[in-house]
């Protein structure tokens, strides 16, 4: 079996070598302050470095320590698993999962209850616990079709609908406005549960990619009627003739539509990609055809592993009431519980119990539930959960449900 430790500072170059060994690529050159590539904000006591008997480098792991936005609006401590891979020639050996069950027992030690991660592939992960939470897709629009349909009018009191307030719109080259992306960022993901915070290192790094990196984009930045910066959109213009939004962040619907009518109304451009948009997002409503814009690219994205059942359901918000037993199996820790959740008034009490339960699920479906974004009934429905009784899935959806469907943006 190999070795896992935690990595040192003099391990930085042996760890950053392995890792991109790991995925058949060489390291890009960092600037004269480290940053500029996508590693320099790791956190270099948050990873693991992986040994063979002989010694060799073989595997590597590390966490970011990040918050997550959970419905009802708390802000949670969560690890960011990243920079995972094995060398080719040591896969299917046990590396990885001596790396994974290592990080899960020292995030635990270290009182965490999260862990999350972006799955490069959907099919690894979910044997170490973790489930799919969040998704996004990609909307396409056709600039000869992107009309805007006319706002409509409140029938309570007549005022403008959303979108109509008075705005500006600047555009920006991203060197320029790193604060007004570090500050509307900030102000959005405190809002938005599924999101991740950006912490200053990130940005003082370039880390990432656009806009946290430090490629050349231009920035849509949002101000409000007293001035103040509430969204931004950071785009590129390539061939053939398209504009690609890396993200469009609005603190509010008014922001957003102000910024994607900008983007649409951009002169000499086929058409606007919008890469990262969430469920059920309103924009193909606003405009007047709606078959101009088309969806593709859906896909999982934030994954969510609990590694405390009890401390994790009573830090989200709720927003229904109700009692519901819930046993819990985590294969991979060889761990199992059974927990009777109370809701009452958007917070709950979790506490184990001898009831019998109202639905079975695997740790990794109950993280897929968590946030709200993948509905418990679906799970029953293909065979993940099973419901001991017809109401249970039902009672499930509505306790679990979220304000609005979770997103996340950010990649790490």
């Amino acid at each position: 079996m190999p070795s896992v430790r935690s990595t040192t500072d003099q391990d930085h170059a042996v760890f950053v070598d392995t890792l991109h060994a790991a995925f058949g690529r060489f390291p890009e050159t960092p600037a004269e302050d480290g940053g500029g590539v996508w590693w320099a904000a790791l956190e270099r006591e948050r990873c693991l470095l992986a040994r063979a008997a002989d010694g060799r480098p073989v595997g590597t792991a590390g966490t970011y320590a990040f918050e997550l936005t959970l419905p009802g609006g708390s802000l949670a401590p969560a690890a960011g698993v990243t920079a995972v891979g094995v060398v080719p020639s040591h896969r299917r050996q046990g590396v990885l999962s001596a790396m994974m069950r290592h990080q899960l027992t020292e995030l635990r030690a270290g009182g965490e209850f999260l862990s999350v991660l972006l799955a490069s592939e959907a099919a690894i992960y979910g044997r170490f616990g973790y489930g799919p939470a969040t998704y996004t897709r990609r909307l396409t629009v056709q600039r000869h079709q992107a009309a805007f349909a006319p706002l409509r009018v409140s029938a309570a009191d007549g005022a403008p609908a959303e979108g109509a307030r008075a705005g500006s719109v600047e555009v920006l080259r991203r060197a320029e406005c790193g604060e007004i992306l570090e500050g509307v960022y900030d102000r959005y993901r405190r809002a938005q549960p599924g999101a991740l915070s950006r912490p200053p290192r990130w940005w003082a790094m370039g880390a990432g990619q656009p806009p946290v990196s430090r490629a050349p984009r231009y920035v849509a930045v949002h101000r409000d009627a007293d001035g103040v910066p509430d969204g931004y959109a950071s785009y590129s213009i390539g061939e053939p003739d398209t504009l690609t939004v890396d993200e469009t962040i609005a603190t509010d619907d008014a922001a957003f539509t102000a910024l994607a009518r900008f983007l649409l109304g951009h002169d000499l451009v086929a058409q606007v990609v919008f890469k990262h948009l969430p469920p059920e997002h309103p924009l193909r409503w606003q405009l007047a055809d709606f078959r101009a814009g088309t969806l593709s690219g859906e896909t999982d994205w934030l994954w969510v592993r609990l590694l405390d059942t009890p401390r994790a359901l009573t830090t989200r918000g709720w927003f229904g009431d109700g009692e519901l037993v819930i046993d819990v199996a985590d294969p991979f820790l060889g761990e199992h519980g059974r927990h009777l959740l109370v809701v009452r008034d958007g917070k709950a009490e979790c506490v184990p119990t001898g009831r019998e339960p109202d639905l079975s699920l695997d740790v990794s479906d109950l993280g897929a539930i968590y946030l709200g974004g993948t509905a418990p009934s679906n799970l029953v429905r293909a065979g993940h959960i099973r419901a001991h009784h017809p109401a249970a899935a039902a009672l499930a959806d509505a306790l679990f449900r979220a304000e609005r469907p979770p997103h996340c943006l950010h990649w790490f």
